[in-house]
């Protein structure tokens, strides 16, 4: 999904497998730790230069001996640098022993560690590799650390993070900035991982891309245009508004039109030909009083939809957005079952007492596209969102293979996902989109995707980028209308 290196993600196993690769090509690891230390003492150095002390944390595995790499030649260069380490330093093995034997400073135990005004504290403690909860001496550490307010640069990752979903184990550092080595961990964009690490540098010690990509499929990424530009529409000369798809949006009663409208609008402005708002004949003044370029059509029942649903050109619809929760929008859901749909909302709240009817009706290659935030997901996928041993990735990629759909877990760091086994972890989008009707607007850029003829993937990823880039145009205190107002096709 990605050329460089700086952009893939490997989980902490596939970095230990990268690692015992190159080594095994005759690659020098110590070479590689030596690298890696440099380039903390370079960051500790150029970030702090006006530290009083150094306090390099060394727990014990090789994140350990990168931090006896950084306290010497922090020392070398002149900066009061001081070890605290966690637990035996005597019983270190491998590079990580070679790291201690090549440092003077002797160290103490963590136990023993003072903040003082005017520290800088390097945390190389455990990086990305944890899989259980801090022990109690670290989780102290660490509260005694953040009370005083010292700065903590990272080493891979800040301590007490899961490399793999960016979940806190106990407790975690928040680092003010961290430097990891050749690619990022899923556990660097996911939240609160994504926060805890602060300003995250990728330094290349010099590891082949060749045994890199060896040891990843490379399924999980970033979510950024390298996944899904290539299926993007192309600007053509002989175009028609048919051939840049018919979008249709269901509005919801009179009382409740404002979403199915940014819907639309958002799908408009995403490249569709052509917008319908299919709305109950109660519902036509209210949103025809609002619309232009937006085409109306009066739906009251599934009879209508059935008969509607002849025409052939109709293949993409928006469900949702204030239509309402219960038995009609199961039955215009089930009447739009071979088509593309994005079911969002009030859509996805419909099935919540039996998730498995929606799912059945939507066999064969994904059509469907699903948008839950927390709450919805755990209505439709309980178990899934129970396990708390899964990290959001795992979720969103178990809830994609049992719907056969593309699912987009809303929140600070969504996730899109695949039934072929892709996932995307989405960063652009801004803290100010957490507005009401935003979610409206998404479902609409999507929509407007898939009647281009984006596939459903696709279209959801892409969806979820676009509307990130919007809220960045719009800036702070946007409202929804500002959010639609700001979507551009890619």
């Amino acid at each position: 999904m990605s050329k460089r290196l700086a952009d893939l993600l490997l989980t902490p196993a596939e970095m230990a497998a990268t690692d015992k690769a190159a080594a095994e090509s005759g690659i020098d690891s110590y070479r590689l730790m030596e690298k890696a230390g440099a380039a903390v003492a370079a960051a500790a150095l150029r970030l702090h230069p006006g530290a009083r002390r150094f306090v390099v944390l060394c727990g014990p595995g090789n994140n350990g001996g990168d931090g006896y790499v950084a306290a010497r030649l922090l020392r070398d260069s002149g900066a009061p640098a001081e070890i605290f380490h966690l637990g035996d330093p005597a019983k270190l093995k491998g590079d990580a022993a070679r790291a201690r034997a090549t440092c003077a400073l002797q160290g103490a135990d963590i136990g023993q560690y003072e903040p003082k005004p005017g520290d800088l504290v390097i945390d190389g403690l455990f990086g990305a590799g944890l899989a259980r909860d801090v022990p109690p001496e670290v989780a102290d550490l660490i509260h005694r650390i953040a009370r005083a307010g010292i700065p903590v640069i990272a080493i891979d990752l800040p301590s007490g993070l899961d490399g793999r979903t960016g979940a806190v184990l106990g407790a975690a550092f928040r680092a003010a900035h961290t430097v990891t080595f050749m690619t990022r961990k899923p556990g660097h964009l996911l939240i609160p991982g994504r926060e805890l690490c602060g300003i995250l540098e990728v330094f290349d010690i010099g590891i082949p891309g060749r045994i890199i990509r060896a040891q990843t499929n490379g399924l999980v990424a970033e979510n950024t245009p390298d996944a899904w530009g290539a299926v993007m529409p192309t600007e053509q000369m002989e175009t028609h508004k048919y051939k840049r798809g018919h979008l249709v949006v269901f509005s919801g009663e009179a009382s409740k039109t404002g979403a199915s409208r940014m819907s639309a609008m958002s799908g408009m402005k995403a490249g569709a030909g052509l917008v319908t708002i299919a709305a109950p004949t109660e519902a036509l003044a209210a949103n025809s009083a609002h619309l232009t370029a937006i085409m109306l059509h009066a739906i009251d029942d599934a009879g209508a939809l059935e008969d509607w649903l002849g025409d052939t050109r109709l293949q993409t619809f928006v469900l949702g957005p204030g239509f309402g929760i219960g038995k009609k929008a199961r039955k215009f859901v089930s009447l739009l079952s071979k088509r593309h749909l994005v079911l969002d909302a009030d859509g996805i709240s419909s099935f919540r007492d039996d998730p498995q009817v929606l799912f059945d009706l939507f066999k064969g290659e994904p059509r469907l596209v699903l948008t839950p935030h927390d709450g919805e997901f755990a209505r439709l996928f309980p178990d899934i969102a129970a396990d708390e041993k899964a990290g959001k990735v795992d979720k969103a990629l178990a809830a994609a293979s049992r719907a056969n759909a593309a699912i987009i877990y809303k929140g600070a760091d969504t996730v899109i996902a695949s039934p072929d086994g892709r996932a995307l972890i989405n960063t652009n989008a801004p803290v100010w989109l957490a507005t009401a009707g935003s979610g409206d607007v998404l479902a609409g850029i999507i929509g407007g995707l898939l009647a281009q003829g984006v596939p459903a993937f696709e279209a959801a990823a892409a969806g979820v980028w676009l509307h990130g880039e919007a809220g960045n145009r719009a800036g702070k205190g946007l409202t929804a209308e500002d959010l639609a107002a700001h979507v551009l096709p890619f």
